[in-house]
């Protein structure tokens, strides 16, 4: 593969470019939006200038690495000489469907169709194309940089050629792979996800506050930051969107959305990207301040 193709220059976009490119790929990064794209780049390079901070990479191979993104805006130029494409868009059933269906029609016969999704099926989005045998999907973590698990998610139609294929070259990323089958969620998210709505039931029930829940999961637990805090990080609205994939999926009222996800989403408050989730985040402060709603005048510290 020498050719990588990404669509979606978001958070989980950027980051796969940057990995790809790192590892010596050259990659079309491709968004609708100009503004996206050159906020893409910025981030990549910011995040490069980290790693040469931590001494992890040099001067020049940040300049490497940069000079194999190109951007594009138009969808039929950037996946027409494609060896795989990565899709990263937003976690929306209806426009994925509909980008596999653009992209199946302009990309190479050959070429193998990958999703970053972190919940809708699979085999759903490969029966919207004419290659489902060529259709997998590989659920980065976020950021993508730093994590090392890749999901590899086997369709019902996946070939085993295309399974081994993409297991090889998240291993070339310098990622751990593990391979799953194509259910609700699922692995990482179907474990995650209820964990965290359980932890805003929690809260919704009044059994313990904000700041409370989250100690005791990380305290208690060992989890590097709470169910909560991670929730802000992730973002409300994609917590929901994967509980509602979850809920649809099996059928059971064990995986219904806390009514005060629901309620946060609808009022804009989704955590880190809005400013306002569980917590308040203002872009500089190193302390995470409980939201007035939940818990007035308690703090928690970073880390």
């Amino acid at each position: 593969m020498k050719q990588i193709t990404v669509i979606g220059a978001g958070t989980m976009g950027n980051g796969i470019a940057h990995v790809f490119a790192q590892s010596g790929f050259n990659v079309i990064l491709s968004d609708i939006s100009a503004s996206a794209l050159e906020k893409a780049i910025m981030t990549i390079s910011k995040n490069l200038d980290r790693m040469i901070e931590k001494q992890k990479i040099t001067t020049d191979d940040k300049v490497n690495t940069l000079n194999r993104i190109v951007s594009q805006t138009d969808l039929v130029s950037a996946v027409k000489n494609a060896n795989l494409i990565v899709e990263a868009a937003t976690e929306n059933e209806a426009l994925k469907l509909k980008i596999f269906q653009d992209i199946d029609l302009h990309a190479p016969k050959d070429c193998i169709l990958a999703t970053n999704t972190s919940s809708i099926s699979i085999t759903k989005i490969a029966a919207a194309t004419s290659r489902p045998d060529k259709v997998i999907g590989m659920h980065f973590m976020n950021p993508v940089p730093v994590m090392k698990l890749v999901e590899v998610i086997r369709g019902y139609s996946t070939s085993d050629e295309v399974c081994s294929k993409i297991l090889d070259l998240s291993t070339q990323l310098g990622k751990i792979a593990v391979e799953v089958n194509d259910y609700p969620g699922f692995v990482a998210n179907r474990i995650l996800m209820p964990m965290i709505n359980e932890a805003i039931y929690t809260l919704y029930e009044g059994v313990a506050g904000v700041q409370e829940i989250d100690t005791v999961m990380k305290l208690g637990m060992s989890h590097p930051m709470g169910p909560l805090q991670l929730a802000d990080f992730i973002g409300l609205d994609v917590c929901l969107a994967i509980m509602r994939v979850i809920h649809d999926g099996f059928g059971n009222p064990k995986y219904a959305p806390c009514p005060l996800l629901v309620n946060m989403v609808a009022a804009g408050k989704k955590g880190v990207k809005s400013g306002m989730g569980f917590y308040k985040y203002d872009g500089t402060s190193k302390e995470l301040i409980v939201a007035d709603n939940f818990n007035k005048n308690k703090a928690c510290l970073v880390g």
